[in-house]
């Protein structure tokens, strides 16, 4: 039976097993010193119109996030993140613990921060120095743990004001390439003006590969140590960096984000009209949260299917995740037994 849980389930894509059995063919220089992790460098500044990017591997997305941000902040600072975020409700105070400061859940709607809510929660705190954290990273979530997607606009608007205020831009891209494929635009534009992504490759076809992609050429400095001190710098990193490589060659993890968006958007048309099912927020990604009749979840689940129910969005709200091993055929069986 196929799962609606998480992409967290879906298997490894073949291109990336291969990718694996490939770099597994000789002994090569150790801690990023490789040639697959050099090719991924490259790929990457690439991929993103960075030609001065530095990439770091790491294993899992919480760690990457903590990365990034305890490069970007000293104890007494805080970073600013919406109330939904990952790193604000699902990391168990990783990146607090990382980076010493704190983070601040704001408010905005379909889990998306507003320049109008950073800049009132700014003014207060400027206001109350120095006895509250000063601000110094804005961290967007992109796509959002919603499921919705913030536009080119929000980001260029949400990048000036963070440039303008001598803030810095996080971006938490575990699923990056759902949000790209859903704007349509290239990889540049969405990352433009971001000072560091975590570049999520787990949820999209990897096995265990994300990696913090540092744009701002200031940051680069010092993060070869956090890196390490985290335990985070892999001593065999052509296993990770392979996994990654393998995504980014033809744009394969586009191809992979888009498939799984199509498959949400059929599976959210197939649910919408149906009697007692209502749309929670946008379907602009992979990601669905709507209200079911208990009967109805009650006799899915019965059924096999896996999903969770929701209920920081209500007693009756469930998240259905599709990936991009989601086919039409576990769609319709999901649609036939609800």
């Amino acid at each position: 039976m196929a799962s609606f849980a998480s992409d967290n389930t879906a298997p490894v894509h073949p291109k990336v097993m291969q990718a694996l059995i490939d770099a597994n063919s000789d002994n090569m220089s150790a801690y990023g010193n490789d040639p697959v992790t050099e090719k991924l460098q490259e790929t990457v500044r690439m991929t993103f119109g960075a030609p001065q990017a530095r990439l770091f591997p790491v294993f899992n997305g919480s760690a990457c996030n903590g990365l990034a941000l305890a490069r970007m902040i000293r104890p007494y600072e805080s970073i600013l993140a919406h109330r939904q975020s990952h790193i604000n409700n699902d990391e168990c105070g990783l990146p607090e613990f990382f980076t010493g400061g704190r983070i601040i859940g704001l408010e905005g709607d379909h889990a998306r921060l507003t320049v109008a809510s950073i800049g009132d929660l700014i003014e207060r705190t400027l206001e109350h120095a120095p006895h509250t954290s000063r601000p110094k990273v804005i961290s967007l979530t992109q796509s959002t743990e919603l499921g919705t997607v913030y536009s080119l606009d929000d980001l260029k608007a949400l990048s000036g004001f963070a440039k303008s205020h001598g803030l810095y831009i996080h971006m938490d891209g575990a699923r990056l390439a759902n949000a790209v494929a859903s704007l349509g635009c290239t990889p540049a534009e969405v990352v433009a003006g971001v000072d560091i992504l975590s570049f999520g490759g787990t949820k999209n076809g990897a096995m265990l590969a994300e990696a913090a992609i540092i744009f701002n050429p200031e940051l680069v400095t010092d993060f070869a140590y956090i890196h390490k001190r985290a335990g985070q710098l892999p001593s065999k990193a052509r296993y990770v960096s392979a996994q990654l490589q393998a995504l980014l060659e033809n744009d394969l993890w586009l191809d992979l984000g888009r498939h799984a968006n199509a498959m949400a958007k059929v599976l959210c048309d197939g649910l919408i009209d149906r009697p007692g099912v209502g749309l929670l927020h946008p379907v602009e990604a992979n990601e669905l949260f709507v209200t079911l009749p208990k009967v109805t979840a009650d006799r899915l689940f019965a059924r096999g299917h896996r999903f969770y129910n929701w209920p920081n969005e209500g007693p009756d709200a469930y998240r259905l995740v599709t990936s991009f091993a989601t086919t039409e055929d576990d769609v319709k069986a999901f649609l036939e037994d609800c």
